[in-house]
Order: C-alpha cells, then structure tokens, then sequence
C-alpha cells in the first residue's frame, strides 16, 4: 500500500536532483575537468533557419536561427552552451498557446527571451536572464513561440513588445 507512493517519491527525488545539478562531475570525476572540457569543445550553433523581427512591414533585423519543435529539442535549448553568434538565437515552436516556462540551471550564457503569440506577435520579454538560475522565466501571457538571444540583444537592436516575427527552415 505504502510502496506505490514510496516509489513516486524516489522517482521525482532522482529527477530533480539529475536536473538541477549544474556541474556533471562526468566519468573522470571532477568538475574541474568537464568544464575545461566545455571549454575546448563548445556546441556549435546549427542553423535552421531564418528568422526576421518585423516593425509594421520593414524588417528590423534578420538572423539565423536553430528551431526546437521537438519535446527533446526544447527541453535542452541552449544548456551547455558557451557561446552563441551575435544575429543567432534559437526559436521555441510549441503546439499551441500557453503560458511558457524556461529555467536557466544548466545555461552558462546570459539572455533575452522573446515570447510572442499565435499571431507571432511578441507579447513579452525577459532581458539579461541569470545564468545558472534555478528561477523559472515565464511568458506572464500566453505565448506559442518563443526567442533565445544573447543578453542585450533586445536592446540594442530595438525589439519591443507588439513587433512580429516570421520565419523560414533552410531546406
């Protein structure tokens, strides 16, 4: 009778604690090691596609981007990331429109998030986000999509609320 809620509390217990650790000792058993290792081998940026932000009808500024349209794609985004390119970011395509929820625990780069709706429209941002935080960012508005930039990115280019966005896959 006990043993059913017993397990579900090791299985969320071992989740957690696997996804908030932020320094994999991986095989050679130091944290030391996994970060020179980062270091001298970053993941690269792979783009997808491209991806314009739109003031009315003329085109603010254009730049690649990787798209996350998979669970798997989207649960990783940019963790272990050491290094982004300046007109580079990684698009979040969900299903439908919902409040969205990012973590920053296992992201080295500092960020701006750009949420926009089903229209595309950008609805909400959250600049400068902490590295490694354990805090949620939210949307604090239903979103469907969802932009990755390096931090200041929105500033400096300009990018507000009620701008859009438009996209395109390479093929």
């Amino acid at each position: 009778m006990y043993l059913l809620p017993l397990c579900v509390v090791l299985i969320i217990g071992t989740v957690l604690t696997g996804c908030s650790s932020n320094g994999d000792t991986g095989e050679s058993g130091t944290e030391q090691d996994t970060t020179e290792q980062d270091i001298e081998d970053p993941i690269p940026f792979r783009p997808d596609g491209t991806l314009h932000i739109l003031q009315e009808s003329d085109t603010l500024r254009t730049i690649a981007v990787e798209i996350a349209d998979t669970d798997s794609s989207r649960a990783r985004g940019l963790m272990e990331r050491t290094e982004l390119p300046e007109d580079a970011g990684m698009l979040f395509l969900f299903e439908q429109e919902a409040p969205q929820s990012f973590w920053m625990a296992n992201t080295p780069l500092a960020l701006d998030i750009i949420f926009a709706d089903a229209d595309r429209r950008i609805v909400s941002m959250r600049k400068y986000t902490t590295p490694y935080s354990q805090e949620q960012v939210t949307s604090g508005v239903p979103a469907q999509y969802v932009l990755e930039v390096p931090a200041g990115y929105a500033d400096r280019i300009g990018i507000i609320e009620g701008q859009r966005l438009a996209w395109t896959r390479q093929e």
